[in-house]
């Protein structure tokens, strides 16, 4: 008798630990959420005391939000991989690629619609053989997608004849170019995108075995979930995301050229990374995502206006790159010691 009382009054306790867990780890996501707006609003002090009459003008937020906005799409892809437990650095070739393929004359005959078309399968075929290459072919991430990197460049180059496109549909430029309710399209079509993100990431089986693969891909096999599947749509959803984005900067730009989405990569990966995703995968957020590509957008805006070089701009990226790994080794660190 007394053996199964205590067994009964055991049970409450092996249960109420994983609650603690997942409490303990929202909350240290809400701090860090917390910190990086704090970040976000200091910079914006800093910039207002150094450019009090332009750098919060109308004027200079909407070109802040235009410039974050095809970036902040392609980090939204790179979250979803980095969250999967894997890594992308062919989103910037992706992004020239798709861009120079629907601004060739031949795209443009058939209208703004088949541009917009011809960039997002570019995208989305792209991201996809890179999955496949990953998943099915079990090339390393890494390599796979340095090899799309210099693959993808390349194709923009032969395709371009390396020259820039210019966009001679209009119906393309007046309508990406235009605003919708007073906010430029663009910024709209971040809005979409990133909110699109969020449901599948956070409401959806996908968004939960995207974690489950990243946390312990293994595991996940073994729970029943389709890894190599996941892992090559996860690849498809980042190409997908970069196509999105090539129609953006050829929308800013009015051309499409070969050096477009130079070292996105970088920035991506940086803003997913300062925005509290693990590099090893299985944890992650997309409004960190956010708040980390908006931090950067103030940081380059503050250099920009105060006529800083472009080298000591790479160098405070570096710095804040280098602190957010460190910040994630000593949580993770924290996490893991016994108590």
């Amino acid at each position: 008798m007394s053996d199964v009382t205590t067994e009964r009054e055991a049970a409450p306790t092996e249960v109420a630990e994983p609650r603690k867990t997942e409490r303990d780890r929202r909350f240290q996501l809400d701090i860090r959420l917390t910190a990086l707006i704090g970040v976000l609003v200091l910079l914006c002090v800093v910039g207002y005391i150094s450019q009090p009459e332009t750098f919060l003008n109308d004027s200079n937020i909407s070109t802040m939000l235009r410039l974050a906005a095809a970036i902040g799409v392609v980090s939204v892809g790179m979250t979803f991989v980095i969250i999967s437990g894997g890594i992308d650095l062919s989103v910037g070739s992706l992004v020239a690629l798709a861009s120079v393929w629907m601004t060739t004359l031949a795209t443009q005959s058939y209208g703004p619609w088949i541009m917009v078309l011809c960039a997002l399968l570019v995208g989305l075929g792209a991201g996809l053989i890179n999955g496949v290459l990953i998943a099915y072919g079990r090339i390393v991430p890494f390599i796979a997608t340095l090899a799309m990197y210099a693959s993808a460049r390349g194709l923009a180059e032969r395709l371009s004849n390396r020259q820039t496109q210019v966009v001679t549909e209009t119906g393309f430029t007046t309508f990406f170019r235009g605003d919708f309710l007073g906010i430029p399209v663009l910024i709209w079509i971040l809005a979409v995108v990133f909110a699109i993100g969020w449901v599948v990431l956070n409401r959806t089986t996908f968004g939960r075995r995207t974690f489950a693969v990243g946390g312990n891909a293994e595991a996940a096999r073994l729970a029943g979930i389709n890894v190599k599947l996941h892992t090559a749509l996860v690849y498809g959803i980042a190409g997908l995301c970069c196509g999105i984005a090539a129609i953006m900067v050829v929308a800013r730009t009015t051309s499409g050229a070969s050096t477009n989405g130079l070292f996105y990569e970088l920035d991506a990966i940086a803003a997913v990374v300062i925005g509290g995703t693990l590099l090893s995968g299985g944890r992650g957020t997309l409004i960190g995502t956010l708040i980390g590509v908006l931090i950067f957008t103030v940081v380059n805006s503050i250099f920009t206006q105060n006529h800083l070089e472009t080298d000591i701009q790479n160098i405070a990226k570096g710095v804040i790159i280098i602190a957010a790994v460190l910040l994630q080794y000593g949580t993770s660190r924290t996490r893991k010691t016994p108590t």
